[in-house]
């Protein structure tokens, strides 16, 4: 054990914060409460800091609070990455299990990470004197093997994206926390390969995230100048308004509003004759048609089929219906 480590007496609130998850397992007695009391240690150590080697005995189980660690192994020179552990877990030496032996593997801090650690020989002896802590880590260590055993298998028979979704839905937040060498590491595929897979999935999300903010550029524009009333409305001229080509907004037209530029504007005004309609001063001094020329519409013909299109209805059918509810 590195003679660099150094051991304090830990906050109340940590030790509390480790018996409660400890306590969800199965009730604590208020005598192991007091033995974990006594005999819990806090431990801090930095960032590729080394908690314990190869080949030495590990002395202590610990417990993270805050941070990351990584096991690993050597071998042919390269580091395999054996386990990653956060925050709520358990992590000793797998080899060398409650100091009964030497560590085949060493550990190291991926993060700076908060510790509480517990010496063997305490441990030991309170599994000797109390039932409730055997079955807690029984259950413990049930499902760290667990866990275990479905990584070596997705490992085992998987290809690299398999990997990547696996690591991905069994360790949600990890990707985007841990360096993507260290996954890689321990998923046992290339970085590259890695990086090429993350990327081929963020894509959705990144390109939704934008379609949605020109999406939203774009309804402020028309809806700020009221672009749809100009019947000389052009889809280059939309497209340089919020910054676009001709065809990244038939983009954003098609994959987020679902529409094409000319159902997009006629719905817009559609809308505008629409409330006009539900105006009775409005439609004490305009025509239908003279709504129509004045939202935008360049023909008769064009306005009634879009907004029959739209709407379900004529105009003239939807205008009769407005003065029924009226009266």
């Amino acid at each position: 054990m590195s003679k660099y480590l150094q051991y304090t007496r830990p906050a109340s609130e940590d030790v509390s914060h480790v018996l409660n998850i400890m306590g969800a397992v199965h009730p604590i007695d208020s005598e192991l409460i007091e033995e974990f009391d006594r005999h819990l240690l806090r431990l801090r150590i930095k960032k590729d800091q080394i908690l314990f080697n190869e080949n030495e005995v590990c002395e202590y189980m610990y417990f993270i609070i805050k941070g990351a660690l990584r096991g690993c192994t050597t071998h042919n020179k390269q580091k395999i990455t054996t386990y990653i552990s956060v925050e709520n877990d358990f992590v000793s030496s797998i080899s060398g299990l409650h100091g009964l032996g030497y560590s085949q593997e060493y550990v190291v801090a991926v993060e700076d990470t908060d510790l509480l650690a517990i010496h063997n020989n305490e441990l030991n002896r309170l599994f000797a004197h109390h039932f409730e802590l055997n079955y807690i880590f029984r259950v413990i260590l049930e499902k760290y093997y667990k866990d275990a055993q479905q990584r070596a298998h997705i490992i085992r028979v998987g290809n690299a994206k398999e990997r990547y979704l696996y690591f991905a839905k069994t360790n949600p937040g990890y990707l985007d926390r841990l360096p993507l060498e260290l996954v890689a590491s321990l998923l046992n595929v290339k970085a590259s390969t890695l990086l090429s897979i993350r990327k081929s999935f963020s894509k959705p999300k990144e390109r939704s995230k934008d379609l949605a903010e020109f999406g939203r550029k774009l309804e402020l524009q028309v809806n700020k100048h009221q672009l749809f009333r100009h019947k000389d409305i052009r889809l280059h001229a939309l497209a340089q308004k919020i910054g676009l080509s001709s065809h990244e907004l038939s983009v954003v037209l098609n994959s987020h509003f679902n529409k094409s530029f000319i159902d997009y504007i006629n719905q817009y005004r559609v809308n505008w004759i629409k409330d006009s309609i539900r105006n009775p001063e409005i439609m004490q001094n305009f025509t239908l048609e003279a709504l129509a020329y004045s939202a935008g519409f360049s023909s008769r013909s064009a306005f009634y089929n879009s907004f029959k299109k739209l709407v379900g209805m004529s105009p003239v059918e939807y205008s009769k219906n407005i003065e029924k509810q009226k009266s």
